[in-house]
């Protein structure tokens, strides 16, 4: 896979001088490289405890991005994935460590102990204080005889931080921190692994599967489990995490593992705040990319039991720009609609015909949405045919309040209903639609004539008409066929929708926006969305 870097030899070395150059001078590196990777504060003065962390790059922005005030006093980057080494270490400690002495705050893996724990030998002999802090808050293999550090981390940072910020002495804040340690537990889910520059990426998931309890370098989970959307897997990781805490009032820490999107991530962060299993729960750090994998499509979950002083260690604000801060989870808050706005509901009135006709509509819409997704996604951003079923089960699911018996009210109504769930520019199209429609019936035009006068309302508002490559091309000749019956509407828009297809650039609609290359025998999914609905029908009227 293509990535955005200038070689592997200079990733890790190009991303840190990008972070300094952004960074307003708060940051500075150690001459040394490429072998020594080391990100500091400017402001320092040693006169506190320093706090180091570090280990392999990839993480991002873990662990430099979170050097500064209130947090780490400097970060030793090895390679992506690999510690640094002794002499960075050594280097790190040695810049920044005075009189009150370091605390090295180090993930349990075999080189980042050996190396932090070998520079902290050496440091000691140069006669400084250092302590060192294993994080092991992973606990997605119990069995395992020495746990990883994860995202658990970024807590005893922040924790640690908001200490030696206000002159606490070594013994203090490294025992807050190994406290902080003890009583934190993480575990992560993904869809899919990591791509490590210049490597082959492992496909090991599976389509429709997700992995429980994978390490932040791509190591293998400790099960794969059928995917079942959001809740469901952050109720699987929440079910892990508790018994860890024993019901105390916790702080989760929602991180995202690298290509969670932030809509996926708020989706998740709702699928935490809203389970019975979270009630625990009483503040969130993120969602965000805090102790990422390179571009692994997950997260992780990790919690804290709360004190007194643990709060205010975490919600203390602190000026770093990757720090998202430590929020108290509240209920949501919903107002009423603004007047005007509130929709007039209609009288509901029943006829078994008209909603036979309008649920036959529905699920054909609904059972088209994958396919007209693939057509759209040749032409467009693919998701018209989640755009057309979200609204179809909308409209379903309002059928016991729909004036049925009633076609004048019944058009406006459905109007108003796909204006409210319909979203993008279809939603207003067909709102516009079935307005005219409605008020055309009122007029006392049948039915045929007051659709074709709807057709006409949307061609002016939206500007398209036959010919511009939009689901006009499909709905003008089905509904000028509509007095010869289904059958005839049907065959018209099927020859209007496949006639789209070799037509140039289209002239309306966001696939105007879209090369005409990219559209030379692809239907327009709009135009194809009603030739089904109209073959649907017919089909349906002769069984």
């Amino acid at each position: 896979m293509a990535q955005f870097i200038n070689g592997k030899d200079r990733l890790v070395t190009d991303a840190i001088d990008g972070l300094l150059a952004t960074s307003g001078d708060r940051l500075y590196r150690l001459d040394g490289y490429p072998h020594i990777k080391v990100v500091c504060r400017s402001d320092w003065d040693k006169s506190k405890v320093a706090l180091i962390s570090g280990g392999g790059s990839g993480h991002e922005p873990a662990h430099a991005g979170f050097v500064g005030e209130g947090m780490l006093t400097a970060a030793v980057c090895g390679e992506v994935f690999a510690s640094p080494s002794v002499d960075a270490v050594l280097a790190g400690i040695l810049a920044v460590t005075g009189e009150a002495g370091c605390l090295l705050i180090v993930k349990n893996y075999t080189g980042d102990r050996l190396n932090f724990g070998l520079a902290a030998e050496r440091a000691r002999a140069y006669g400084l204080k250092v302590a060192m802090v294993i994080v092991d808050d992973d606990i997605a293999l119990p069995d395992l005889p020495q746990a990883r550090g994860v995202a658990g981390t970024l807590f005893v940072h922040k924790i640690a931080g908001h200490l030696a910020e206000d002159g606490a002495n070594l013994d203090t804040v490294t025992k807050a921190a190994e406290d902080a340690v003890r009583d934190m537990a993480s575990i992560g889910k993904s869809l899919d692994t990591c791509t490590v520059p210049g490597s082959t990426k492992e496909d090991r998931i599976s389509v429709g599967m997700a992995e429980l309890g994978l390490g932040i370098h791509g190591e293998a989970g400790v099960q794969q489990v059928a995917f079942e959307g959001a809740t469901s897997a952050m109720d699987m990781v929440l079910e892990k995490l508790l018994p860890h805490v024993n019901e105390q009032e916790c702080v989760a820490l929602l991180n995202n593992l690298g290509s969670t999107t932030p809509l996926e991530m708020a989706v998740l962060a709702h699928a935490l705040t809203s389970s019975d299993k979270a009630k625990t729960v009483k503040a969130m750090i993120g969602p965000a990319p805090l102790m990422t994998s390179l571009d692994m499509h997950g997260f992780s979950v990790s919690l804290l039991p709360l004190t007194a002083d643990r709060t205010a260690a975490l919600s203390r604000d602190v000026p770093l720009p990757d720090w998202p801060g430590m929020t108290m989870l509240s209920p949501v808050t919903i107002k009423p609609l603004p007047d005007g706005l509130s929709p007039i509901q209609p009288i509901p009135s029943d006829n078994p015909a008209t909603r036979a006709l309008i649920e036959t509509c529905c699920d054909l819409l609904i059972a088209a949405e994958a396919d007209l997704n693939s057509l759209d996604a040749k032409s467009g951003d693919g998701d018209t045919g989640s755009t057309l079923a979200t609204a179809a089960r909308a409209l379903n699911g309002s059928m016991d309040r729909m004036p049925l018996a009633d076609l004048t009210q019944l058009f406006r109504a459905v109007g108003n209903e796909l204006s409210q769930t319909m979203g993008g520019s279809s939603g207003v199209i067909l709102a516009i639609f079935f307005g005219a429609t409605g008020d055309a019936c009122a007029n006392g035009k049948p039915t045929a004539e007051a659709l074709q006068t709807g057709l006409q309302r949307i061609s002016e508002v939206g500007g398209a008409g036959l010919g511009d490559r939009t689901m006009i091309d499909a709905l003008q000749p089905a509904l000028q066929a509509l007095t010869n019956g289904v059958d005839a509407a049907a065959q018209a828009a099927r020859t209007g929708a496949n006639g789209t297809a070799a037509m140039g650039r289209a002239k309306a609609g966001r696939a105007s926006y879209v090369p005409e290359e990219n559209l030379i025998g692809h239907n327009d999914p709009g135009a194809e969305a009603v030739a089904r609905l109209f073959e649907g029908l017919a089909a349906a009227m002769k069984g």
